[in-house]
């Protein structure tokens, strides 16, 4: 085969590539929104919100099969180092409320208006009663720590991932994969250009930023997530 065959072969496998990945990331942004507008009022928010992201899961999980990579290879293995997983997970504990706090100082001075606070659903809806209510809030924290591991699986695990694939994995592939599945993750969680949506975006700008920096492994994210959500749900009792 000559080099001018050899260039062009590589050429079309790239093609072939790119294409690939996008089909994927077309198909699984349209499930995780279209998914979503399924809601079984009898299972309550947290149970529906398992049933979006399982859906989500398993077409994700299923890409993967095709393109021959594993969750492991997308950081759900076991840690090298149990301190830099300790580390990072103080990082990123540290980080994200000084980065909202940083938010909130600046975002009267933004150029555009943001939405008001507007949730299509008040936290009694959603959670039940929880003031005062223990052990409805020990009832529903499986479920709430399940659904942290698989946004952080699902949101920068695969996400990231994909959009570096489809970029050709080049470190402007990376900053763009991050800073696209923190606007994802922000709008999934507010569908409008909200304070919510800025803030859950600027946590998801600041778990990819610790998955790319330190080793890509998932753990760190996963029980930072977890314990944020453990907060914010306590606080609510």
């Amino acid at each position: 085969m000559s080099i001018e065959q050899k260039t062009t072969s590589i050429n079309l496998k790239r093609t072939i590539n790119y294409k690939g990945f996008l089909f994927d990331l077309v198909l699984y942004i349209s499930v995780m929104f279209f998914i979503r507008e399924i809601y079984f009022p009898s299972i309550g928010f947290i149970l529906n919100g398992l049933f979006w992201s399982f859906s989500t899961l398993a077409i994700a999980t299923w890409r993967m099969k095709v393109r021959n990579i594993s969750w492991n290879h997308l950081g759900l293995h076991k840690p090298k180092s149990i301190k830099k997983t300790i580390l990072v997970t103080i990082g990123i504990l540290i980080a994200i409320p000084l980065t909202i706090m940083f938010f909130e100082m600046v975002k009267d001075y933004l150029s555009f208006s943001l939405e008001p606070k507007n949730y299509s659903e008040s936290s009694a809806t959603k959670f039940g009663n929880l003031k005062g209510n223990w052990l409805l809030f020990f009832t529903i924290m499986p479920a709430v720590l399940l659904e942290s591991m698989l946004e952080e699986l699902l949101d920068r695990g695969f996400l990231i991932h994909w959009f570096e694939k489809l970029f050709s994995k080049t470190t402007i592939a990376t900053i763009l994969a991050v800073i696209l599945q923190a606007l994802i993750f922000g709008f999934r969680h507010s569908y409008d250009l909200s304070e919510r949506s800025i803030r859950v975006g600027l946590i998801g700008l600041i778990m990819g930023i610790a998955y790319v920096n330190f080793g890509r492994n998932l753990w760190p994210l996963i029980i930072a997530h977890c314990a944020l959500n453990t907060m914010s749900m306590a606080d609510r009792v």
